[in-house]
């Protein structure tokens, strides 16, 4: 009981520092546990009352201090409102500070809820705004026109077809490939077979060259920089292809020109 009474003349604040000690918590852990800045908490183990806020909070961390060593921190918070109330406080701090008791302070959760909600209603309500204005513009735009109605736009040119006039025509063979190329006249400009790689350009100004070809997926026909596709099926002899630039720039841009009947090459 002697005990007991010693304690209790001791100053709120000793009494609050030595059972933290005797817990082996520090200030920081502390601070952390009843979110009570660490300034504050050593206010009160000085009992500098008047370096905290108002009596009420410093009522409040005193309680929070109380039950989080393990005393009675209701008991403690009276002793203090008591003890305050009986005297003057010479200065009032005024400054931020944190909850003092956690359990009146709301979970993360309920805020993070609260402005969710709060998102939610500003979308539903934006949402809502268009779709009026949408409804208004579309209503504007169905009223008849009382004015000259607009002229209607002239239909876009046609695009110009390709040309290849002027451009060099390059032969490659892709493998082993007999061809011949002739004049209008019948006359051969050449006739030969190709090993895999070499080329042959065709002589500018040729009068309708035609194009016989035994192996067509063996050879590659290029204009300029554009590459001809294939000129017929693989494996399959065919003659009588129009060399003249535009029946070429024809097939490059997806054309199927006529090719008169011949016998296949021999």
């Amino acid at each position: 009981m002697a005990e007991m009474e010693e304690e209790q003349d001791l100053p709120i604040g000793e009494r609050l520092r030595q059972a933290r000690e005797a817990k082996g918590v520090s200030l920081d852990e502390l601070a952390g546990q009843t979110r009570i800045p660490v300034r504050h908490l050593q206010h009160i183990e000085q009992g500098a009352w008047d370096a905290l806020p108002a009596a009420t909070y410093s009522v409040g961390f005193v309680r929070s201090y109380g039950n989080a060593v393990g005393l009675d921190g209701g008991a403690l918070g009276a002793e203090l409102r008591q003890q305050l109330g009986g005297a003057k406080r010479t200065s009032v701090v005024s400054e931020y500070y944190e909850p003092a008791d956690p359990a009146r302070v709301p979970p993360k959760w309920l805020a993070i809820t609260a402005a969710a909600i709060a998102v939610l209603l500003i979308l539903g309500y934006l949402v809502f705004r268009s779709g009026v204005d949408e409804g208004g513009g579309t209503a504007a735009r169905e009223e008849p026109k009382t004015g000259p109605q607009t002229a209607s736009r002239p239909a876009p040119p046609a695009p110009q077809p390709r040309t290849f006039a002027g451009q060099p025509i390059t032969l490659t063979a892709i493998g082993p490939v007999w061809l011949r190329i002739t004049q209008g006249s019948g006359a051969i400009v050449v006739e030969r077979t190709m090993a895999a790689g070499e080329t042959y350009q065709l002589p500018p100004g040729l009068d309708g060259p035609l194009l016989r070809v035994g192996a067509p997926e063996a050879l590659r026909i290029t204009v300029g920089q554009t590459v001809i596709p294939q000129l017929g099926p693989s494996g399959r002899p065919i003659g009588n292809v129009s060399l003249a630039p535009d029946e070429l720039a024809a097939r490059a841009q997806g054309g199927a020109p006529s090719e008169a009947a011949q016998p296949p090459a021999q």
